[in-house]
């Protein structure tokens, strides 16, 4: 699989971050970090140890990713979500570049 990926990769996946040692578990996409109001397109949490606390989750963009060591499921419905995902990301960018 490439380094960056140009599509979603699925709920499950897990990914080595540039400049980050542990390996992280995407658990979320399309999300919003409540600190800095900024939109990204992961949510994870280091693996394996899994969701710690709300200090520990990593928010991520596609381009920071340097590879995948596991791919999660990609189901027909993980398909149609990924599709919608893709499109509101798309929107919520185009919003910021219109502000």
């Amino acid at each position: 699989m490439s380094k960056e990926s140009s599509t979603l990769l699925p709920i499950g996946t897990v990914v080595k971050l540039k400049k980050v040692e542990k390996p992280i578990m995407i658990y979320g996409r399309n999300q919003r970090q409540k600190r800095t109001n900024a939109i990204y397109d992961y949510i994870g949490v280091p693996y394996p140890e899994g969701n710690l606390t709300e200090d520990f989750n990593v928010f991520f963009n596609r381009n920071i990713i340097d590879g995948v060591i596991h791919l999660g499921l990609i189901s027909p419905e993980e398909k149609l979500m990924r599709e919608k995902v893709e499109e509101d990301l798309r929107n919520s960018q185009k919003e910021n570049q219109d502000e």
